[in-house]
């Protein structure tokens, strides 16, 4: 399985035919599952628009039969959708694709799938931006445009390597150049961007570029759990390389969460992203865990007392995983399977640690030149209580008591074994995981030979209980946070001038043509400043200041070369390299900026008979009813906390009701949460 075999139609014609870390064309198993999650969304988007107008037919009219029809027609296209959800679900534990194509024994893991998103056209809105707010010729900067677009559709379509994550951060960087140059705080510009939501395939709009960066840092976590997924499990650096981009990927997660805190998207809700750290972390503890084993166990005392507390740590963090997925609200939106796969890990890995100190117990007696005070403190750690009637130091000399609490734990590991491969079986996409039921058999077998060869006894006499075993780990694992500044990013933009002073918050005049007489006092001015300079100490009595110049102007052009860039000594040269003759220069002034908005948030309401969903989007406004006042159309954003009743998202669909449309609802992967003040 490779990420660049390509088409022999299509073969480059010369180096540069795509982009560095983009490959559209290639026809893998994970390009192919990316198609079908693409095919998915838009039959969720035609559901979920069908579902919409049926509901807003419902409260329009009141024919009972049409009621009727309208009820019937909702119940098939709600069994539509969540049969669709269940396919997106098939295709989000599909891991086998993104595994190493090398022969393993090892259990699969979980990768995340990249989010899908609309084309977007940038042409029209940045060129009309340029020629209104920076009065510049906007064709200059068609070449620009098109880059920035390139860019965006190479990033829809990652490798699965270094290069992708290279590329989807610079598009991440170059998109903060964008929004502080074409995005004001006081007004859209009519861009309008789309993506699906990864788990539900619900599609959220905004007109913001807020939503745009945080899929695009989502989706570069994404590609790091398949990077960490491809690893080689067979090879001490493949296991390095597999922990190190599940870390990175739970970094990048957790500063999407930090810092995008309100995304109306539930694969970006801080519930679900939380939920998705604690599971790269755990899928880089078990790749931890079998970097230890990789070489081999030896059936050594310590070294067998060293492997169980770190499979009891594997184990002790899936628990947890399997607990937070199960909590509201995640719950409703998390594949089913991912919760079963990481409750039979936790039990797999809890069996193998009884398996290890049964081992211990059974296999090792304590022989005269052994150590008895370390066995015994080693032993102890292993335990936050023996079982009543029993002493560290007298089982270990004891070889009944050895062998008695020995079996014990076996027992207990058989029935961790057995749990785990019921669950297995219950879930019909986990059982058809050939490699996943393999593993789980092998050690459920392992175990039951290992009790088999226990001489046989009166089992009434050992009705020992083997206790808890305490977890503990000598590797810390932890988020990577990612490193931007690695990546070195040029504005595309550039040519607009600094950022600091070029920006969409600034306001400016259009640049005036100023008549430069030399004086024989000198030009009646000073320079100040970086890069543009700017007019300070102007004679009002020069001819500078009659032509127009004002205190305060910055100098864009010098003669007819843009200076935006140069700084006060270059200016200054180009100034005295004239002489004697009249030169024009070009200024422009600042203007006072509008009073800026509140933070913006992106935030859920509820309780709205009239919502902006995409349905909204495809109306034709001719047709409203004009004998009422049409409400004020809000922003998908709401600003602040005064119009948050106000605001409405993408995904606030009324669910349809017999009788009022007033009852509550019930959340589903498609409706809103109903309260705004606790989003998730």
């Amino acid at each position: 399985m490779t990420d660049a075999l390509l088409p022999q139609a299509a073969e480059p014609a010369g180096d540069g035919y795509f982009r560095k870390g983009c490959n559209p064309l290639a026809e893998t198993g994970r390009s192919k599952l990316q198609n079908q999650r693409a095919v998915l969304n838009q039959q969720i988007l035609k559901a979920v628009r069908m579902r919409a107008g049926a509901e807003n037919l419902l409260r329009a009219t009141t024919n009972n039969k049409v009621r009727e029809q309208v009820l019937l027609e909702l119940s098939f296209v709600n069994s539509d959708l969540q049969i669709l959800k269940e396919e997106l679900e098939g295709l989000n534990i599909s891991v086998e694709v993104y595994q190493n194509a090398e022969e393993t024994f090892s259990i699969p893991l979980v990768p995340l799938g990249l989010k899908e998103t609309k084309d977007v056209d940038f042409t029209l809105p940045l060129k009309d931006f340029i020629l209104e707010h920076y009065s510049q010729d906007s064709s200059e900067y068609e070449d620009e445009i098109a880059d920035l677009m390139d860019l965006r559709q190479a990033c829809r379509t990652p490798s699965r390597d270094e290069a992708g994550i290279e590329m989807l951060i610079s598009y991440f960087l170059q998109l903060g150049y964008v929004e502080n140059r074409f995005f004001p705080p006081t007004r859209h510009i009519g861009v309008l961007f789309t993506w699906y939501d990864s788990f539900t395939g619900v599609p959220v709009c905004q007109q913001n570029l807020l939503l745009e960066k945080a899929s695009i840092l989502f989706n570069i976590g994404a590609l790091y759990t398949q990077i960490g997924t491809r690893c080689n499990r067979q090879t001490q650096a493949g296991l390095e390389n597999a922990v190190d981009a599940f870390q990175k990927a739970a970094g990048v997660l957790s500063y999407l969460k930090e810092t995008f805190t309100h995304t109306p998207s539930y694969d970006m809700s801080p519930a679900m992203l939380n939920v998705l750290v604690k599971m790269m972390l755990a899928q880089a503890r078990e790749c931890v865990f079998e970097q230890i084993g990789l070489s081999g166990i030896r059936n050594e005392f310590f070294t067998l007392i060293k492997m169980t507390q770190e499979v009891a740590k594997v184990g002790e963090v899936y628990m947890l995983v399997n607990t937070a997925m199960n909590q509201e609200p995640v719950k409703e939106n998390i594949p089913y399977s991912w919760s079963k796969l990481a409750q039979i890990k936790s039990d797999h890995y809890k069996a193998l640690a009884h398996y290890f100190i049964a081992t211990i117990l059974c296999d090792h007696e304590l022989q005269p030149g052994d150590d008895e005070d370390q066995q015994e403190k080693a032993l102890s750690q292993l335990y936050d209580h023996i079982p009543e009637g029993l002493m560290v130091l007298a089982v270990l000399k004891d070889k009944v008591q050895r062998k008695q609490l020995g079996k014990a734990h076996l027992r207990k590991a058989i029935v961790y074994h057995e749990e785990a491969l019921r669950v297995c079986g219950l879930c019909k996409k986990l059982r058809n995981i050939e490699v996943l039921q393999e593993v789980l058999t092998a050690a459920h077998k392992r175990s039951l030979l290992k009790y088999a060869q226990q001489e046989t006894e009166d089992d009434f006499l050992s009705l020992i209980q083997a206790p808890d075993i305490l977890s503990k780990t000598e590797h810390k694992i932890e988020t990577i946070a990612p490193q931007f500044s690695k990546v070195k990013v040029k504005d595309f933009f550039h040519k607009l001038g600094p950022l600091t002073v070029f920006s969409a918050k600034q306001r400016w005049t259009a640049p005036r043509t100023i008549c430069l007489h030399p004086e024989a006092g000198g030009l009646g001015f000073s320079l100040k400043g970086g890069a543009p300079v700017q007019v300070y100490c102007l004679d009002p009595a020069c001819s500078a200041a009659s032509a127009g110049l004002k205190e305060g102007d910055y100098i864009v052009s010098v003669g007819g070369m843009d200076c935006k860039w140069l700084g006060v000594n270059e200016v200054l040269e180009k100034l005295k390299s004239v002489g004697k003759e009249p030169m024009e220069l070009e200024v422009i002034s600042c203007q006072d900026t509008a009073a800026s908005l509140h933070s913006k948030s992106a935030t859920y309401s509820m309780g709205m008979q009239k919502t902006y969903s995409l349905i909204c989007l495809a109306m034709d406004e001719d047709k409203m009813d004009h004998t009422k006042k049409a409400p004020l159309k809000l922003p998908f954003l709401s600003w602040g906390t005064k119009n948050r009743q106000k605001a409405a998202s993408t995904l606030c669909l009324p669910s349809a009701v017999a009788g009022s449309s007033h009852i509550k609802k019930k959340l589903s992967p498609f409706t809103l949460l109903n309260s705004e003040s606790s989003l998730y």
